[in-house]
């Protein structure tokens, strides 16, 4: 199966999609910040025979257009995954979530819960708070973008990735030219500064307690972005979670950990163990 590829326009922003559909099950893939549809490049291939798949470059991110206009926050994403949802007609949705897409999912299963079958959070963010009040005044500083542009670049992405990786032996080249490419995009550090500046707190307990959808939670031991504490926490306020946590394993799942990320998928989904599809 070949993956299509194109921009669709969705709330008044072009977003970039790659994209399978068929009669099978539907997956939607959401990355985290400062990330693109990359994230999943291990795992579609695992995916694609057995599910329908879209995934989104979010806006300010990767391909997709990085609107000065746009207002960057948790709810104006959900309603992209919902409009995209709504374009691909799809019914039944199992969002995959990494990172602050998990929170994305999350706001999404608040919006349209209808519309989820489950959802799968790999790493999600949660329990944030709003940016504070100060940070938020400075981001309307007219040099506010250089010194966001220079905290990304305090560090080498090869230092970054060594964060997000229990096994540094696993980073490739690849990795490094992929993940800085978001870097090196124009509007970037725009839409980066308007993350801040909108950005809302992540769902609280009392939230979550009202979300009823099927979720499943899968997170590395050894994440040091997103402690596994935090994957407890939702679990136990997500009234039908389930958190499975993954040995020698870090905040980058998708890449450390493809195949078992798909088998859990595939199982959550299908409801029977890998190999005894029904």
């Amino acid at each position: 199966m070949v993956l299509h590829q194109k921009h669709i326009r969705l709330e008044n922003v072009n977003v970039y999609c790659e994209y399978s559909i068929t009669k099978k099950p539907p997956l939607l893939l959401i990355h985290g910040v400062a990330a693109t549809t990359y994230t999943f490049h291990a795992l579609m291939p695992l995916l694609e025979d057995h599910f329908s798949i879209v995934a989104l470059d979010l806006p300010g991110f990767g391909k997709s257009e990085k609107p000065s206009s746009f207002k960057y926050s948790y709810e104006n994403y959900a309603r992209i995954i919902a409009g995209c949802i709504k374009y691909f007609q799809l019914k039944n949705v199992n969002i995959v979530g990494h990172s602050m897409g998990g929170q994305v999912a999350l706001y999404t299963a608040k919006m349209i819960p209808e519309k989820i079958h489950s959802l799968i959070l790999l790493a999600s963010s949660g329990y944030l708070k709003r940016t504070n009040r100060a940070f938020i005044y400075c981001t309307y500083l007219p040099f506010f973008n250089y010194y966001v542009k220079k905290q990304v670049y305090k560090k080498e992405v090869r230092e970054v990735l060594k964060n997000v990786f229990y096994n540094h032996s696993l980073i490739t080249d690849d990795h490094i030219r992929e993940f800085e490419r978001p870097l090196q995009e124009k509007g970037f550090y725009t839409a980066l500064k308007r993350l801040v500046r909108y950005r809302e707190g992540d769902l609280t307990s009392d939230e979550l307690h009202n979300i009823q959808i099927p979720t499943l939670l899968l997170w590395g031991k050894e994440d040091r972005v997103v402690p596994v504490h935090v994957g407890e926490r939702l679990a136990k306020d997500l009234p039908n979670g389930k958190l499975i946590i993954l040995e020698k394993t870090g905040h980058l799942l998708t890449e450390e950990r493809p195949k078992e990320i798909f088998h859990h998928i595939f199982e959550y989904v299908y409801n029977v163990p890998f190999g005894r599809k029904e």
